[in-house]
């Protein structure tokens, strides 16, 4: 806080002798204020990323379409987790030019893979975590958002995933209740995080 650091800037003024409490507590003091900013920059990354993310959801809803089923929200985050494909392509493009030492951009495509490869396993497995366009309500809340990262906790979301999506569409359907009561359970875990991320 300013109080704080103000708070230190007066004791840093005098002279404090090395091996003396006041430079202990000066020593953890910094340490604590650095922890804290440090946190502070991460908050808002891990916000600015869940926002870009439910952007791109976003803008992938048609505007006829009042409710999605569950195939229907797996086929989006497929075109999801293809997003990079063309930037993957053009790096190997890059890299497959004749007499070309090393490869460029090899950082960027590490992250990429890896980034590919969790949110892959997450769908195939747990579930991959998207704004709950399967609800009405909840689809009607998601396109009424306006991008303000405020207003995230008002945005339900649902874990969806491909296994079991080759089975008979009836019980696929007449799970979603069931699975709904359960996702929004889940979404309430969802809610108390953002909110956490949203205090500072």
């Amino acid at each position: 806080t300013p109080r704080g650091r103000s708070h230190l800037q007066d004791l840093e003024q005098k002279v404090v002798h090395p091996y003396s409490r006041k430079a202990a507590y000066l020593a953890r003091e910094d340490i604590r204020l650095k922890r804290k900013e440090r946190q502070k920059t991460d908050k808002a990354a891990r916000l600015s990323n869940i926002g870009e993310k439910l952007l791109w959801f976003q803008g992938q809803l048609d505007p006829e379409k009042t409710t999605y089923t569950r195939k229907d929200a797996c086929d989006i985050i497929e075109r999801y987790l293809q997003r990079f494909d063309s930037e993957l392509e053009q790096i190997e493009l890059m890299n497959g030019i004749k007499g070309r030492q090393g490869r460029l951009h090899g950082a960027r495509e590490a992250v990429i893979k890896q980034t590919i490869e969790r949110e892959r396993a997450q769908y195939e497995g747990i579930g991959f975590e998207i704004p709950d366009i399967i609800n009405g309500k909840h689809l009607k809340t998601f396109r009424e958002w306006t991008g303000d990262l405020k207003k995230l906790p008002n945005i339900k979301l649902r874990k969806v995933s491909n296994r079991g999506l080759d089975t008979k569409s009836e019980e696929k359907e007449e799970t979603h209740e069931a699975e709904d009561k359960h996702e929004d359970d889940e979404d309430d875990l969802d809610e108390e995080e953002l909110d956490d991320l949203l205090t500072d």
